[in-house]
């Protein structure tokens, strides 16, 4: 009887051990993605989003450094003339803390006259100007919280023409080098829209951020030959210093002036120069991001960080690149700020392991009533720091009163997507 006992309870564990064994066997053959985040791509196979998904910095947004929420602060300090629309700040610089004071530097135009548009650019004179951009002067103010701004002045002022930049400069960055300062600029030499948006990129120097500032006059490269990308113009200069030399990253828009204007796309070139002054040497991979309107780089870890908005499949993303010119989606945001000149304070140490930003200055082009619009200079904050963890701008459900989407709506075409609803009925 014992035997027969001990014989039932080894088939009994025998059976548990093969039943073990086959749902091991089971699980090992059929691999599902865990409940549990991976910290690392599992070696199964998976499908192409969520292979992607470990492309990015980290596979759940809200650990990835390089996503965030923006919010927004309205600066004070600056008169617009009642928003009469005869005043406009735009195309800020980004922010240098220098001796306890923010500085920045800016597009500036005070007109007595509006704008009549770049459609209408033979109309602009010496007083009326074609674009919002047009008839400016670089200006700059300081802050010590960088919220509350003074405005101080004209630094570089149009020169006589036919000077370069006559007609207008805007659109400054800022270069630190070697205890000297160097603005970066658009200089137009032409109404904007009366052939295109046609201008070079020129530059002015000072031994102090507060001027006097000496414009050069020259272009500091030229355009690409005729049928390159960047044919005719090169804009919204963005200087960094990395691996010992000048980066300035640019903007060009192609397949558009003069013949097609409805067709154009917007790409961003990168010239390298040891010298402020140049020569500046287009690398040979340029347009280096196929995505975004104004520029914004700066360092990150031992590679370049970037914002690209508007203009392009990768629009609304923040993209990165260890060598600061193959450029990968990090990741995807909203809201983001237009022309943003981010507060970088190792943008110009030529540091291998930058930190990232937490704030920065913006425009807002559309301020103001219809009839009356002007561009007003904004602050925003973000995080993209390596340094700190806010959780406030790692949300990813950001909820907008209804108005908000209301503004977005059909216009004039809502009249015509009626009377298509009728004809089918």
């Amino acid at each position: 009887m014992k035997k027969i006992h001990v014989l039932l309870l080894f088939c009994f564990l025998l059976v548990i051990v093969s039943c073990q064994t086959k749902e091991s066997s089971l699980k090992e053959t059929r691999k599902v993605f865990p409940h549990k985040m991976p910290a690392e791509k599992p070696d199964f196979p998976l499908s192409a989003a969520m292979e992607r998904m470990f492309d990015y910095p980290a596979p759940r947004v809200q650990d990835n450094e390089l996503y965030t929420t923006f919010k927004y602060t309205a600066l004070e300090g600056f008169d617009y003339n009642g928003g009469d629309g005869t005043i406009t700040r735009r195309d800020p610089s980004r922010p240098i803390l220098v001796g306890g004071k923010y500085y920045m530097w800016y597009t500036k135009r005070d007109t007595k006259h509006l704008p009549v548009g770049a459609a209408r650019a033979d109309e602009a004179t010496d007083e009326i100007p074609s674009t919002d951009w047009d008839l400016c002067d670089i200006w700059y103010a300081t802050s010590t919280d960088g919220f509350k701004w003074e405005e101080q002045g004209v630094a570089v002022p149009r020169p006589p023409k036919p000077n370069l930049g006559w007609r207008s400069v805007a659109t400054p960055d800022i270069l630190v080098w070697k205890g000297k300062y160097y603005l970066y600029f658009q200089a137009f030499n032409e109404p904007s829209g009366l052939k295109g948006d046609w201008c070079p990129i020129s530059m002015a120097y000072a031994d102090s951020p507060e001027g006097p500032w000496t414009h050069t006059g020259k272009m500091i490269f030229p355009f690409g030959e005729k049928g390159d990308w960047d044919q005719d113009q090169a804009q919204d200069p963005h200087p960094i210093v990395y691996k010992g030399k000048i980066y300035l990253y640019y903007k060009a828009a192609y397949n558009k002036w003069p013949d097609v204007r409805d067709r154009y796309a917007v790409a961003h070139g990168l010239a390298i120069a040891k010298d402020p002054f140049g020569p500046f040497e287009k690398h040979p991979l340029s347009p280096v991001m196929n995505t975004g309107h104004e520029t914004t780089y700066f360092p990150y870890k031992n590679g370049v960080a970037a914002l690209a908005i508007r203009d392009g499949n990768e629009r609304e993303t923040i993209q990165y690149a260890e060598d600061g010119v193959n450029f990968h989606v990090a990741s995807v945001v909203s809201l983001a700020p237009t022309a943003a000149g981010t507060f970088t304070p190792d943008a110009f140490t030529d540091t291998n392991d930058g930190r990232g930003i937490t704030w920065g200055v913006c425009h807002f082009t559309n301020a103001g009533e219809e009839g009356k619009r002007h561009s007003i200079i904004a602050r925003f904050d973000c995080d993209l720091s390596r340094d700190c963890n806010d959780k406030v701008f790692k949300q990813t459900t950001i909820y907008h009163t209804p108005d908000v989407y209301f503004r977005q709506g059909l216009g004039g075409l809502k009249k015509k997507r009626m009377a298509e609803s009728e004809i089918k009925k």
